[in-house]
């Protein structure tokens, strides 16, 4: 491990060598070329910090959304309970009614739209983390 350290860093002092060694427009050369890489990293950067700003703002706006439907659904279930009571207190036997039905297949359409949302903030916060890891590489 030490000596393939040792022959690294001989490589990069025969590389330092060779710049110092250079004519003067070899090296001008060579400085435009790291600034026009630099340049091009800090775009690509700032790109990234867009795109992942972009991203946390679009997982708080989700996550907002998923507790809204989360307080509807509470929402809807007590009322749904509510009037289940009161249908039983009429009658025991009585069938539920079309708009207790109707209050239920709400109910399960939003905790359907919770389970999507909750899938959609798993892959966001993903992409999210590869972008951070795309980032640190750079």
């Amino acid at each position: 491990e030490v000596q393939k350290l040792n022959q690294q860093l001989e490589e990069k002092n025969g590389e330092i060598q060779q710049m110092i060694n250079q004519p003067p427009y070899e090296k001008e050369r060579e400085i435009l070329r790291l600034q026009k890489t630099l340049a091009e990293r800090e775009k690509a950067q700032a790109t990234s910090d867009v795109l992942c700003r972009s991203l946390t703002d679009e997982t708080h706006q989700l996550q907002r959304k998923l507790a809204s439907t989360a307080e509807m659904c509470q929402h809807l279930a007590k009322c749904l309970e509510e009037k289940q009571r009161k249908e039983k207190g009429n009658s025991d036997d009585q069938i539920p009614t079309e708009r207790s039905n109707q209050v239920f297949l709400q109910l399960l359409c939003l905790l359907d739209n919770e389970t999507s949302l909750q899938a959609l903030i798993c892959k966001l916060q993903e992409e999210n983390r590869m972008l951070k890891q795309k980032v640190a590489h750079v």
